[in-house]
């Protein structure tokens, strides 16, 4: 073992959900993480580990400062970071007016670099390490993300839309193209080096029945690639697939009955949701990307945390942008617990730490790989500063404990508070 960088800071990261148990939180005042190249090797107090440090290696220290595994985003667009906050009276006006227009530009390699490049250092200056990704239909979309990604060496999760119907004829792939563009990506790119590939039907209604079925059959042939889609967002959309599948027992059952429930699928939204659909996602591991700014951005409704919870669905949170108004996921979790209090519902700061971390990284079958300071784990984390701006500054002289400091960050928190981030060992934003 060579330790190749030390950092000294007070440590924060998850080994269960603190709902369950209390052990779950790990928390070290003045800690000590270690890394041999891209991989975490150990992480705890300082005076426990810092033997372990080589004499001839200089331990960076952060003082007042935690370091957090960076962020986990399980749904978003990078396709519209440039219509972020665009008016609209719903989901489907919204969709027409803004987002088929703009991603339209998307067949241009160029472009889709440009936002590709952009997106990124984005996500990372706002401490996100890790996301899944929608491209557009067009294949040009997906190698832009994914060359963009692989130059920053980013655990990524991306795929090309597959739509084939109800959308402008310029956006319109086929079943048999869709099918076909995706195998060829999946076989470019899922695996190569840090990238994940996600077969990625936009949402049951501008998808035919054919289209799914090739879906659900590459998901079969290919059992470790993601699955990421939309699912009872709005009850517009609700009432508009259930018109297009009437033999399906839900909107959820739509994509069941193709094969596309299994772990390692993500499911955005889920507010409409009954019983049996949330028995069936908890039983075939499928998992919920909770996006609360762009639910309450576009009016589609608040998530029920009790019964998914009671079901024991796999949760994560997430930006949805550009529906959702911001990249922060400091902010997502304000937006968060407001959600869960309109609906009756108390979310301790702890967990919404745990929800944006390992258990993203668990919903995604990834908490071997991403998500904690476990023993092997890649090094993606950031540095998180608790007084980054005056007000956070004047209402961290008051804290009494942990669970109110991450509260007070969740609540005031935004990007200016990553004060670093790092990707496999490697600096790859500093906010100085």
């Amino acid at each position: 073992m060579t330790i190749t960088l030390a950092l000294r800071a007070s440590l924060l990261h998850y080994t269960d959900d603190p709902a369950l148990t209390e052990d779950g939180i790990h928390w070290h005042a003045d800690g000590l993480l270690l890394l041999e190249g891209e991989k975490i090797v150990a992480a705890g107090d300082y005076a426990a580990l810092k033997h372990l440090v080589p004499d001839a290696l200089t331990v960076q220290h952060y003082p007042g400062k935690i370091i957090v595994p960076g962020f986990i985003d399980t749904h978003i667009h990078y396709p519209q970071t440039d219509m972020i906050a665009s008016p609209a009276p719903g989901l489907l006006p919204w969709l027409e007016q803004y987002t088929f227009p703009t991603e339209r530009q998307f067949q241009n390699p160029a472009h889709a670099n440009d936002v590709a490049s952009f997106f990124l250092d984005e996500l990372l200056r706002c401490g996100t390490t890790t996301a899944m990704v929608y491209c557009t239909v067009h294949p040009e979309s997906v190698d832009a993300f994914f060359t963009q990604s692989e130059q920053r060496n980013l655990r990524m999760v991306a795929g090309k839309v597959m739509m084939d119907r109800h959308c402008p004829e310029f956006l319109q792939d086929t079943a048999e193209s869709s099918a076909r563009d995706s195998e060829v990506l999946i076989q470019r790119w899922h695996n190569q080096g840090r990238q994940l590939y996600a077969i990625t039907p936009r949402f049951a209604p501008t998808s035919t029945p054919e289209q799914l079925h090739l879906a659900g059959e590459l998901a079969k042939q290919y059992p470790d690639t993601f699955i990421q889609t939309h699912v009872a967002e709005n009850k517009d959309e609700c009432a508009w697939a259930r018109s297009l599948f009437p033999n399906a027992r839900s909107y959820l059952d739509i994509y069941d009955q193709v094969g596309l429930m299994r772990p390692r699928a993500m499911y955005a939204h889920c507010i409409w949701l009954d019983d049996e659909d949330r028995r069936r996602m908890a039983e075939t591991q499928s998992a919920v990307a909770l996006c609360p700014t762009s639910n309450l951005f576009l009016g589609s409704g608040l998530f029920d945390f009790d019964k998914a919870e009671a079901a024991k669905v796999p949760l994560s949170i997430a930006t949805d942008v550009g529906g959702g108004t911001s990249f922060s996921m400091l902010q997502t979790m304000n937006e968060t617990y407001k959600v869960a209090r309109m609906g009756g519902r108390y979310l301790p700061a702890s967990r919404m730490f745990y929800t944006a971390t390992l258990g993203a990284a668990r919903a995604m079958q990834l908490h071997n790989t991403i998500g904690s300071f476990q023993s092997g784990n890649e090094a993606d984390f950031i540095i998180v500063d608790p007084k980054a701006t005056p007000l956070l500054a004047r209402r961290s002289a008051h804290i009494n404990s942990l669970e109110e400091q991450l509260f007070v960050l969740a609540m005031l928190g935004d990007d200016r508070c990553i004060e670093a981030t790092y990707a496999a060992g490697k600096l790859v934003h500093n906010k100085i």
